[in-house]
């Protein structure tokens, strides 16, 4: 198991960001729908923003073009539904308050997903202030996040090399993949994920792996596996706690 307590400490970024006017701002949503979790992307090819607006009791998708605005329902745990798991009246409310969102996030964008990037980026080497260029007189918005510390991890010191990546199962689970020398790591060796009960980072080693190829034996392997599962796949990073907070802000959800 890994130690937890090897953690770097916090840190605070703070990115003044022009996030135009907020229309979303101004429509209230039902009570029990009033803290979701955000999340937002940007498919270029398609010139297609994604808004995902999730609850433990389901989920709204909205996709935006240029043409408008599509939505769809999920359960809580991801699955496709026909209809909304909401009440009528909740249903409508959440949607003009998550349409005008997706239509207020859809303007902005790439411009404002490249500068949220390239604040963190600027986190990353050490400074935290992070101010975004205009073109003309604008009314800009101060965004102030904490920033979780990482654990501290040592580099991959076995032979060949490794990489890791989601793959399909419960709590989350990743896959660390080895390969020798400096071909590409494609044979599965350990497997890492989320704890349902305690919420840390568990693993185990898979059957049928050479230690001594792998050039460290599995005792040493699984609590590293536990510290990068804990850093890339469960610690937001400054990219994503900055987008949520930009995405709080411009839904109205966050005391400016």
């Amino acid at each position: 198991m890994t130690d937890l307590s090897l953690r770097m400490p916090n840190t605070r970024l703070r990115a003044v960001l022009n996030l135009g006017v907020r229309h979303a701002a101004s429509f209230p949503l039902p009570l029990r729908l009033s803290n979701p979790e955000l999340y937002a992307d940007w498919d270029d090819d398609a010139q297609l923003s994604d808004l995902h607006v999730e609850f433990d009791s389901g989920q709204l998708h909205l996709e935006t073009t240029g043409s408008g605005t599509d939505h769809h329902f999920h359960t809580q745990a991801g699955e496709h539904r026909d209809s909304s798991p909401w009440p009528v009246a909740d249903t409508a409310a959440l949607l003009q308050w998550a349409q005008a969102l997706a239509g207020d996030l859809h303007a902005l964008l790439p411009g404002l997903l490249d500068d949220i990037t390239q604040a963190a980026a600027w986190h990353d080497s050490g400074f935290d202030l992070y101010i975004c260029e205009v073109d003309e007189p604008a009314q800009l918005d101060l965004i102030e996040i904490e920033v979780e510390g990482e654990l501290m991890t040592l580099p991959w010191l076995g032979a060949g090399s490794v990489n890791h990546d989601h793959i399909d199962g419960e709590n989350h689970p990743i896959a660390l993949a080895w390969g020798p020398g400096e071909s590409e790591p494609d044979r599965p060796i350990a497997h890492a994920w989320t704890d349902a009960a305690t919420g840390v980072p568990r693993s185990r080693a898979l059957p049928g792996v050479d230690w001594d190829e792998i050039g460290l034996p599995a005792v040493e392997v699984l609590p590293w596996l536990e510290g990068i599962y804990l850093n890339h796949h469960m610690i937001p990073d400054a990219e994503g706690t900055l987008l949520n907070a930009v995405l709080r802000r411009l839904g109205g959800l966050d005391p400016e």
